[in-house]
């Protein structure tokens, strides 16, 4: 995979949201605002990048045993930076994202690409690959807001819109509209890649900590999926 491949697989291939269904938490609750939306998708692109880079540089140096408490405590600590700045230079927007900012600490996206590309590869490679999700994060979060502000809202970047503002579907900026953008999303992005944007093969068995030599999952696992 050439490194242009490795940025833009994270677009539509392997979209953290849309395609990889990761992240809903702050999806759902976030994209009632473009602005609000872009913020979250550019903090978490920073931490994703920097994350990567600093686990990548140390994975021989982590012991194997307690690698995710370790990928944990090194997520953190970039959030923490992120929220210290965001907090300092963007307060308002700081306030906004409120208790999602910080539990960019657990979102499912960094942590697994921490433990499914940035503990097998280069730095270089890790940074290119945080900053490919963290740009399908950053597009998924952006086309949800842009969707359910316009509509539900009648306004764009808090701005008022003509008639969409005069008649907006109250709905879609409460937690049913939310996810029926977000599945109409995933059904768009399925029918634009004719369901073949990931194959378990490439993501889903070969994450899964259960998984064989032969390359299927052990019974335990099996049964619980």
């Amino acid at each position: 995979m050439t490194k242009l491949q490795n940025l833009l697989k994270g677009l539509i291939k392997e979209n953290p949201v849309l395609v990889l269904v990761l992240g809903t938490c702050p999806t759902l609750a976030i994209s009632t605002s473009v602005t609000a939306a872009f913020g979250m998708g550019i903090a978490a692109t920073v931490v994703l990048i920097l994350s990567n880079m600093a686990i990548s540089a140390l994975r021989k140096i982590i012991p194997d045993t307690v690698r995710i408490p370790c990928y944990i405590t090194v997520i953190a600590g970039f959030v923490t930076i992120v929220e210290l700045v965001m907090e300092a230079y963007t307060y308002e927007l700081y306030q906004s994202l409120g208790v999602y900012l910080a539990l960019i600490v657990v979102n499912c996206i960094i942590l697994g690409r921490a433990e499914m590309y940035a503990n097998k590869h280069g730095v270089i490679d890790s940074a290119i690959d945080g900053l490919g999700m963290g740009l399908g994060f950053t597009l998924a979060l952006c086309a949800m807001a842009t969707i359910r502000e316009i509509l539900g809202a009648g306004t764009f970047c808090g701005m008022p819109i003509p008639w969409f503002n005069d008649n907006p579907i109250g709905i879609l900026t409460m937690a049913p509209g939310g996810f029926f953008v977000f599945g109409c999303m995933i059904a768009l992005v399925n029918k634009i890649t004719k369901g073949k944007a990931i194959t378990k093969k490439e993501f889903g068995c070969a994450a899964c900590p259960g998984c064989g030599k032969a390359g299927s999952c052990s019974g335990k696992e099996a049964s619980a999926e």
